[in-house]
């Protein structure tokens, strides 16, 4: 596409969207809208060059203001957190499905090219993620359908949205189902942060305080593969972009323990601590990551970015967040 087309990114105030404006800025498109329902002042990343627009996206008038005149929508739009938040909201995270089915409705009247839906891992098949040690999630295990309950369904039903679209309207939507992504300027505290953003601001907190201890929700066995936001964008443009039109896994195949996890960061921060496992807190299924057999046959690419590598990265960020807003245990 030409780099004036008009670009539209809903969720833009949220972590994937603005690394997502931040990055279409950088390769030199000058037409760019970003939304989202937050406050300007609590958007993650905000660039005074695009066109900033605060609407809520669950109804279809603020869906067309979004869309109009857009060659590209990307719809990261979502009510969403981590576990300790899907698993207590079920109801907010369905109702996200008025965000996607507004915006195909709008998209599809106001002519839009291209039409891009972020959904997640968490529409695959629970019976295939209760063991720790599980094989990696393909494409086709999302059915039968027994996905998260509440987020999962919302995302596993947008998908069919989309797909219906474009087979009864000709509106060429593309599918990703993003693998737990993380990195800097994304959440880290406030109970909708994820696992790698949670386990940074512990360990930097006890570092900070001098406390050597850090809780872990479940038994630390779980395990899950990490992305790191650049891959994602990088994965999520080339799929955009690309004539690929069925749901594909975007998530690295680098499978680690909630315990690993922990592990890798104490050693980014040059400590070791006291680990207390709470039983019964959230902590989702047992085993999940992503096979990328699809992706690399179809584009010869995955995403690659260590885990090691993208954690030393959040954590530095995380730290100085802390250290900034002088927070404490």
């Amino acid at each position: 596409m030409a780099n004036d087309q008009l670009i539209s990114v809903c969720g833009a105030g949220g972590f994937i969207g603005g690394a997502l404006v931040a990055n279409l800025r950088s390769e030199g498109y000058t037409r760019i809208r970003a939304v989202d329902q937050k406050p300007l002042d609590q958007w993650y990343q905000r660039f005074d060059d695009v066109e900033n627009l605060v609407l809520d996206l669950q109804g279809k008038e603020a869906c067309e203001k979004a869309v109009k005149d857009a060659h590209t929508v990307y719809n990261l739009a979502a009510d969403m957190g981590g576990m300790g938040f899907i698993e207590n909201n079920k109801a907010l995270c369905m109702l996200s499905v008025l965000i996607n089915t507004h915006l195909c409705m709008a998209a599809k009247d106001a002519g839009v090219e291209r039409f891009f839906y972020a959904s997640s891992a968490c529409v695959y098949n629970g019976d295939k993620q209760k063991e720790f040690q599980v094989p990696a999630l393909k494409e086709e295990d999302a059915y039968p359908a027994l996905p998260e309950d509440g987020y999962g369904w919302e995302k596993l039903f947008s998908e069919r949205m989309c797909r219906h679209f474009r087979e009864d309207f000709g509106l060429k939507t593309r599918v990703a189902r993003y693998h737990n992504v993380y990195g800097p300027y994304g959440t880290w505290d406030g109970g909708r942060e994820k696992a790698p953003a949670a386990v940074c601001r512990k360990v930097a907190l006890a570092k900070i305080n001098n406390r050597p201890e850090i809780d872990i929700w479940g038994t630390g066995e779980q395990t899950r593969s990490f992305m790191y936001i650049t891959d994602c964008v990088y994965g999520t443009q080339m799929l955009t972009n690309s004539d690929y039109v069925e749901p594909i896994n975007i998530g690295s195949a680098e499978m680690v323990s909630i315990n690993q996890l922990v592990d890798i960061v104490e050693e980014i921060a040059g400590v070791k601590l006291h680990r207390t496992y709470q039983l019964d807190a959230p902590k989702g299924v047992a085993g999940r990551s992503s096979d990328n057999t699809l992706i690399q046959q179809v584009f010869n690419w995955e995403p690659s970015t260590r885990l090691r590598d993208g954690m030393e990265m959040t954590y530095a960020w995380i730290y100085d967040e802390i250290v900034k807003g002088n927070k404490s245990l």
